[in-house]
């Protein structure tokens, strides 16, 4: 933990962490515990590498999703090792960025455990995947490709290990642009990977009505319907009731898209529908309005709107609902909202709670623009909210992003 003297010294919590490790102080009041000094050991053991500091220097080679559909057919193994070779290049030099964003983070943020760990996971990711030997063969791929399965294992935990640092830094950070700026480039970023690692995999799997993470027949009303179910058992694990869900617009519509970022996006969106739909109905659990989920295609893009009753958004809140940290977690003093000590026990036994770090709405933002979509709320104080998330297309006829 750390010393409470660092309250007293803030331009101390303003510098880079590399700064204040390359040239510590001898004054032990501002030094970190023995433990967290040990642990930076491990990543200051990297900072000289000019190995690091050259990988970052290098632009990514971003791929659209059609060259991603149309390429790679999988009609053969050559398919696979053109795309492993591409991974084998750009995958260092993404997480080379990341690296040296985590270096020139403030120093009381960087030497938070949870944040150190997951600098810690990037450094050793790096190393791996760009002491991997060039790849010639089907065994090569084959040795590749377990290894990135296991980075993904082995990071699979950082979004909920960053929200926990940042949660515990944020009485020390004022500069709330440098947290946004840091955790979107960071967060796109994890996302961009796991999306070219996923392809990567999904290539040699050849599952059925995909082409790596592309599903080519997505039904976005097929996939809504699993993803309430999901929410709905979340709803009924922290409150004992869920509101009921409809859907309509363009039910049958069909297109080639990537469901995994959708599958986050969509999920953080109808559990904040549900959990405001619950808590402002608690006298009215059996009678509770539903909450209409609207689908709209087109040839550019496609709209999901989700509509609630959940008694809208506060005036003071709509300015902070972006910001990350933010949460109206424990606002709610009513016994039936957490159903006891009982409910809280069942919550944490759940999938995931209803609320937490306040990470969702900005995470999902900074998601969806990485995307090249965009998501707005209309909210009406006493009424509701209607989410609208737009996304474009990926046959790459109008445009489209990069990953």
């Amino acid at each position: 933990m750390l010393s409470k003297a660092w309250k007293n010294r803030p331009f101390i919590a303003r510098l880079p962490l590399f700064q204040i490790l390359r040239h510590q102080s001898d004054d032990l009041r501002y030094k970190p515990s023995i433990d967290t000094q040990e642990r930076a050991k491990s990543v200051t053991s990297f900072y000289n590498q000019s190995k690091i500091d050259a990988i970052a220097s290098k632009d990514s080679v971003r791929l659209v999703p059609s060259a991603m559909l149309y390429t790679y057919k999988v009609s053969d193994n050559s398919d696979i090792l053109r795309s492993v070779q591409y991974l084998h290049k750009e995958l260092p030099v993404r997480i080379a960025h990341r690296i040296a964003g985590f270096r020139n983070l403030p120093f009381i943020v960087g030497c938070n455990p949870s944040i150190l760990s997951v600098h810690e996971l990037y450094i050793r990711a790096f190393h791996l995947l760009s002491e991997f030997p060039p790849i010639k063969d089907e065994a090569d791929e084959a040795a590749y490709s377990k290894l990135v399965k296991q980075l993904l294992d082995d990071h699979r935990d950082v979004v909920t290990s960053l929200a926990e640092g940042f949660k515990q830094c944020s009485r020390f950070l004022q500069d709330e642009g440098m947290v946004k700026t840091f955790l979107d480039k960071t967060l796109t970023s994890r996302l961009g990977i796991r999306m070219l690692a996923e392809h990567h995999i999904g290539l040699s799997e050849k599952k059925p009505n995909y082409i790596g993470i592309i599903c080519v027949n997505f039904t976005p009303k097929t996939f809504i319907e699993r993803k309430v179910e999901v929410a709905k058992r979340m709803c009924e694990d922290k409150y004992g009731h869920s509101p009921e869900v409809k859907i309509n617009g363009h039910l049958s519509c069909s297109f080639p898209y990537i469901p995994q970022p959708l599958d986050y996006v969509l999920h953080e969106m109808l559990k904040n529908a549900m959990r405001a739909t619950v808590e402002s109905h608690l006298d009215t659990l059996d009678r509770m309005p539903p909450i209409t989920v609207t689908i709209a295609n087109n040839d550019i893009d496609f709209i999901i709107r989700i509509s609630d009753r959940g008694g809208g958004i506060r005036h003071d809140h709509l300015e902070k609902i972006w910001d990350y940290g933010f949460t109206t977690s424990g606002q709610t003093e009513d016994d039936r909202v957490s159903r006891g000590l009982f409910g809280q026990f069942i919550e944490s036994r759940a999938a995931g709670a209803m609320h937490g770090f306040g990470f969702g709405l900005p995470a999902c933002k900074a998601y969806v623009e990485y995307l090249a979509g965009s998501l707005q709320l209309q909210t009406l104080q006493g009424i509701g909210t209607d989410v609208y998330l737009r996304l474009r297309h990926i046959d790459g006829k109008h445009g489209s992003f990069r990953i």
